[in-house]
């Protein structure tokens, strides 16, 4: 769908820097309309040959590439190249003016450029994908932290090629990694989810359009997106962890560890960053903690309290209560 020339209008004030707010109200004569001088505002006009207008000058391997993908496919109605479109000027604003030569000494018009040498605010360029995509982002996207921290759509997402990266889950989380460099390292960690493998993507846990947490989680809560695929962990059991209830990152690094089972630490350390290890058989061995006659406990020697507390997310035995069966 394209835009009216009204809304071009818009778009090119915005972008030339001469839309701007409405001046505090002072107390100054008012001109007669004698003295008003008459101007009359010329539309943005588009260029008569649309795309080949364009391709007479950018006709370089990346602009071409657009034909590969959907943004350049004639044969389908709601692309920029089907019948009764904008083509090139879809995107990027009416051409008719930046396809004219200057006059000596007067510089191109610019039409609305993508990425990050762009002229042009960020909040144009993602108005432009919206006029299409507005049901993709959804409502949802101006709250998100990627709006409000002014990423532009051309940060993640590429037009001019066969297939998007950020859609494709063996290459998502390189374009996300950008980014999100700590998490992408972490990915890389000996137990993490099997991201590297192409079998999992960042959208598969992140809304990234319209997530409305602090990590654009795609459920309400980090539990109930954690839960969409490991759903034996969701309970309700008869006997509960309080931090498994609460919330999976307590204990465990969503994005990979060094640990088994993705935890934060390895046994005893982490169950003793909450539980006091006083009076219990994890303690070093000292006359104070053997057994009669000086024997080690058995339980101690794997160095991990679920050697005997297995049921760690919670048990639905009667005999539960320590979540040991």
């Amino acid at each position: 769908m394209a835009l009216g020339r009204s809304g071009w209008v818009l778009i090119l004030l915005a972008t030339t820097g001469l839309l701007s707010a409405a001046e505090p109200e002072t107390s100054v004569p008012q001109p007669t309309a004698s003295d008003v001088p008459q101007v009359t505002a010329t539309a943005p006009t588009y260029s008569r040959g649309g795309a080949d207008t364009c391709l007479g000058c950018h006709d370089d391997e990346v602009v071409l590439a657009i034909f590969h993908g959907p943004h350049g496919t004639p044969g389908d109605a709601n692309s920029p190249f089907g019948h009764g479109q904008l083509q090139c000027e879809a995107c990027h604003g009416p051409g008719g003016s930046h396809a004219r030569k200057p006059a000596a000494g007067q510089k191109r018009p610019p039409v609305v450029r993508f990425g990050a040498g762009s002229d042009a605010p960020v909040a144009v360029q993602n108005g432009m994908c919206a006029t299409c995509h507005q049901k993709e982002i959804g409502t949802g996207w101006h709250a998100s932290a990627h709006a409000v921290n002014d990423v532009a759509c051309s940060s993640c997402h590429r037009s001019h090629t066969d297939r998007d990266p950020v859609l494709k889950t063996a290459t998502q989380p390189d374009v996300c990694g950008t980014c999100h460099q700590i998490a992408r390292m972490d990915e890389h960690r000996p137990f993490a989810h099997p991201i590297d493998a192409g079998k999992m993507s960042c959208t598969g846990c992140h809304d990234v359009h319209g997530g409305s947490s602090d990590a654009l989680l795609a459920h309400k809560s980090t539990n109930e997106t954690c839960a969409a695929c490991h759903a034996d962990k969701r309970g309700p059991f008869l006997w509960e962890h309080a931090p498994v209830a609460e919330d999976c990152t307590t204990c465990h690094s969503p994005h990979g560890s060094i640990h088994p089972g993705m935890l934060k630490a390895r046994g005893p350390m982490l169950c003793q960053s909450c539980h006091s290890e006083a009076g219990h058989p994890s303690l070093a061995q000292t006359a104070a903690t053997s057994l009669p006659g000086g024997q080690r406990s058995p339980y101690v020697l794997g160095m991990n309290c679920l050697n005997c507390h297995s049921q760690v997310h919670g048990s639905n035995h009667p005999s539960g209560s320590k979540l040991m069966r």
